[in-house]
């Protein structure tokens, strides 16, 4: 078994609760990985393209405005799911922009 992760995928969104964040939006960071039989030559056909994937969390994200990050990485995952057929996939999306009256380093959700 082999395991793919990208790390501190950076894309650009307009999710959360407030206006602000809606209108002004943020980046998010996501990290998204995903499990692999063996991989029997050295050839990207016989994987999955991580650009693949990041290209697919992006169109997630800006298909619409989320308001729960717990929303959005459940409809990455579920569109990761549904493109490449795998059987087990982690989003974890990372929001370290938010108006909050005390110190935090970031908010994250975590879909398995």
């Amino acid at each position: 078994m082999i395991e793919v992760e990208l790390r501190g995928l950076e894309v650009f969104g307009h999710h959360g609760v407030s206006d602000t964040e809606q209108e002004r939006g943020q980046t998010l960071l996501w990290d998204v990985a995903w499990r692999l039989g063996e991989v029997s030559r050295d050839d990207l056909s016989a994987t999955v393209d991580y650009v693949e994937v990041a290209e697919c969390v992006r169109r997630v994200s800006d298909s619409r405005r989320f308001q729960l990050l717990e929303s959005l990485a459940h409809a990455a995952a579920d569109a990761i799911y549904g493109q490449f057929q795998l059987r087990w996939v982690r989003v974890r999306v990372r929001k370290t922009e938010l108006d909050l009256p005390v110190e935090f380093t970031a908010a994250t959700v975590e879909r398995p």
